[in-house]
C-alpha cells in the first residue's frame, strides 16, 4: 500500500470545506454547510455510517421514529410506533441526502488516511491565535489542513486536498477494536478456532458459525452490564432533577432537594426491570444504579424472544472479571474451561485511536485530555486544535437530533453569524460539563450528556440567537418531551 509521504504532492483545492466521513453526522453537517459546496470523504461506497456497515440483519432502531429525525424531514410514517429496521433507517437517511442534494458532494470509496497542519510555519506548535486566547475564525482564506486521500480505484496513488476548514465525522465505533489484556500466552494467539470482533462477524453471517456435529456454545462476552430498556422521558422539567453545568445557586438547591426523587425513580425503574425480567436468575442484575447507565447513554433494547431462548439452553450466561483463551476455548478466573468454535468480542471500539491514528502532531496528542475525554466545546470545538470541528463524538439520548443542532451551530458559526468564546473560557466550561459528568455515573468516559442535554441544547440555542424554550406555551414546556422538530429553523428565527 502507497502511503502519504511517498507521493507527490499535487494538491487539490476544490472547496474551503472538508468533511470526512457520510454517516449520520457526515450528511447533517454536509447539508449546514453546503452554501460552502464541501467535500465529504466516504471510506466506503454508502452513506450511512454504523447503519450501512455494523448492522445484522436484525438490527432495529431502539427508539421511536418521531424521536429520530431531522427537524426538516419527517419520517413518512413518523407516528408508526414500531421500531424501524436498519434497511428503513437507511432508507430515511438516503431520502434526506436526495432530497437535500447532498450526495453530489461525496466522494465515495475515498479513504482519508492523514491530514497534515500547513496553517502555520512551525508544524509542531500551537497556533499563536490558540496560544493567545483567542480561536479565531474557521474560515481564514487561505488553507490550514491538507487531506491525504485514497481511493479504491487506486490505492497506490495518495491524492492530497487544501481547506481552511475540516469536520470531522467518522464517529466512535468500527474500524479499531477495543481488545481486552490477557495474561502471557493466554491471548487470542493461542486460540485455535476463531476470535473476531462483531465487525468481523458480519461477514460470516451467510456462513453457519458453530458447528453442528461438535455443538459448541457461541459466547457473547462483554466487559461490563449493559442497561436493558427504558427510555426516562424528557420534558423541561426533568432538568431540574439533574445537575448541569452553569446552574444558579437557586436550580442548585432545587436540584439537591429532588435528589431523593431522583433517586427514587431509578429505584422504580431497576426494581421494574428485576421484576419484569429474570436477570437476577441469570446474574445479569447490574451492580450499578439505573441512573448511571442512563446518564451514560447505555440503554439497549432487548431482543426478542432473548430470554425465551436463554429458557431453551440456547443462551447461556457466565460473569467473570477475568477470563483469557486457551487452545480450545476460554477459561474463567474460577479455573473452568469452555470449549467454543467462535468467541465474539462485544468490547466495543476505540474511537478516539481511529483520530488519532489521523491527526498529526502536537494535535494528536491534545485529542485526549487527563480524564480520558475529548474536550469538546458544545460537543464540536476543540479548543486547542484550529479550524477543525467534530461532529458525532459526544453522546446523547437522541444522537442524530444532537447532530443536527451542533452541525447547525457550526454553519453559523462558520458564517461568522457568532464569535466563540476565548480558548480558555471554552475550556473551563468543558471542565464544568465534565465534573457533571463524572458527579453522575462512573461511566463518565463515555461522553453523555443525557442528563444535561436540554440544558446543552437551550446553550446552543442561546448563542445562535435563537429563543432557548422551544414550545408554543408553558404546559408543553413543562410536559411534553423535546424532539428534533421543536428545532425546526422556520420557527426559530426571531
Amino acid at each position: 500500500m502507497a502511503t502519504a509521504d511517498n507521493q507527490t504532492r499535487l494538491i487539490h483545492s476544490v472547496s474551503k470545506v472538508g468533511i470526512i466521513g457520510a454517516g449520520i453526522s457526515g450528511i447533517a453537517a454536509a447539508k449546514q454547510l453546503s452554501g460552502h459546496s464541501p467535500v465529504v470523504f466516504e471510506a466506503t461506497d454508502s452513506i450511512g455510517g454504523v447503519w450501512k456497515h455494523c448492522s445484522y440483519n436484525c438490527t432495529k432502531l431502539q427508539t421511536p421514529r418521531c424521536d429520530f429525525e431531522f427537524s426538516d424531514y419527517p419520517w413518512a410514517e413518523r407516528d408508526n410506533s414500531s421500531f424501524p429496521s436498519h434497511l428503513e433507517v437507511l432508507d430515511y437517511l438516503y431520502g434526506y441526502a436526495t432530497h437535500f442534494d447532498v450526495l453530489k458532494y461525496v466522494k465515495f470509496e475515498s479513504r482519508v488516511v492523514e491530514i497534515r497542519y500547513v496553517g502555520n510555519d512551525q508544524t509542531t506548535q500551537l497556533p499563536v491565535s490558540v496560544k493567545s486566547g483567542q480561536y479565531g475564525n474557521l474560515l481564514t482564506g487561505h488553507p490550514v489542513w491538507e487531506v491525504a486521500v485514497q481511493t479504491s480505484g487506486d490505492p497506490n496513488i495518495i491524492q492530497w486536498y487544501a481547506f481552511e476548514f475540516i469536520v470531522i465525522c467518522i464517529g466512535k465505533y468500527g474500524d479499531i477494536p477495543r481488545m481486552p489484556s490477557f495474561p502471557r500466552n493466554k491471548g487470542q494467539e493461542v486460540f485455535k478456532a476463531k476470535s473476531c470482533t462483531p465487525w468481523i462477524i458480519l461477514s460470516l453471517t451467510t456462513k453457519p458459525l458453530v458447528s453442528s456435529s461438535r455443538a459448541r456454545k457461541l459466547q457473547l462476552l462483554a466487559t461490563r452490564s449493559q442497561a436493558l430498556i427504558w427510555l426516562w422521558s424528557a420534558p423541561r422539567q426533568t432538568k431540574f432533577l439533574h445537575e448541569r453545568p452553569n446552574q444558579s445557586l437557586f436550580r442548585a438547591l432545587l436540584c439537591l432537594l429532588s435528589s431523593p426523587m431522583r433517586m427514587a425513580i431509578s429505584k422504580f425503574i431497576e426494581s421494574y426491570l428485576v421484576w419484569k425480567l429474570p436477570l437476577v436468575k441469570y446474574g445479569l442484575k447490574p451492580d450499578h444504579p439505573f441512573v448511571e447507565d442512563y446518564a451514560s447513554c447505555q440503554m439497549a433494547i432487548l431482543p426478542e424472544s432473548f430470554f425465551a431462548e436463554a429458557e431453551k439452553g440456547k443462551i447461556l450466561f457466565k460473569r467473570s472479571p477475568k477470563w483469557w483463551f486457551w487452545n480450545g476455548g476460554i477459561e474463567f478466573e474460577d479455573n473452568t474451561k469452555l470449549e467454543v468454535d467462535v468467541v465474539l468480542l462485544a468490547t466495543g471500539y476505540e474511537g478516539k485511536k481511529k483520530l488519532q491514528s489521523v491527526l498529526p502532531e502536537p494535535f494528536r496528542s491534545l485529542l485526549v485530555d487527563s480524564s480520558g475525554t475529548m474536550p469538546l466545546y458544545r460537543g464540536t470545538i476543540h479548543p486547542l486544535i484550529p479550524n477543525m470541528a467534530f461532529v458525532g463524538f459526544i453522546e446523547s439520548v437522541s444522537n442524530l437530533h444532537t447532530a443536527e443542532l451542533r452541525s447547525k451551530w457550526l454553519a453559523r458559526l462558520v458564517d461568522n453569524e457568532f464569535k466563540l468564546p476565548t480558548v480558555q473560557e471554552m475550556l473551563d466550561q468543558i471542565s464544568r460539563e465534565m465534573e457533571v459528568m463524572k458527579k453522575t455515573t462512573r461511566f463518565y468516559k463515555r461522553h453523555c450528556i443525557s442528563t444535561f442535554s436540554i440544558n446543552h441544547s437551550d446553550e446552543i440555542c442561546e448563542e445562535m440567537g435563537w429563543k432557548s424554550w422551544r414550545k408554543g406555551n408553558w404546559f408543553s414546556e413543562a410536559f411534553s418531551p423535546y424532539n428534533s422538530r421543536d428545532y425546526c429553523e422556520e420557527e426559530n428565527n426571531n
